[in-house]
């Protein structure tokens, strides 16, 4: 099995998300996915920059799902 993570941009203004993104990258474990998600997310919103952020109210979610190795 590999993990694989899943990012979402979403507006809490809109109540609307992009379609997710899936990171090119896969994972060994929960632990790591999950700490890289978290990081992209936090490096996403800053690039993205307050005025813009607080302006539309974005969030950025993630998940991080196991699949099957093909």
């Amino acid at each position: 099995m590999k993990i694989i993570l899943i990012l979402f941009m979403c507006s809490m203004k809109t109540g609307t998300c992009l379609p997710g993104y899936e990171w090119p990258v896969s994972f060994k474990d929960s632990y790591s996915c999950s700490i890289a998600g978290y990081e992209e997310a936090a490096r996403k919103l800053k690039q993205i920059g307050p005025e813009e952020v607080n302006k539309h109210k974005v969030s950025i979610t993630f998940m991080c799902k196991e699949i099957a190795e093909t």
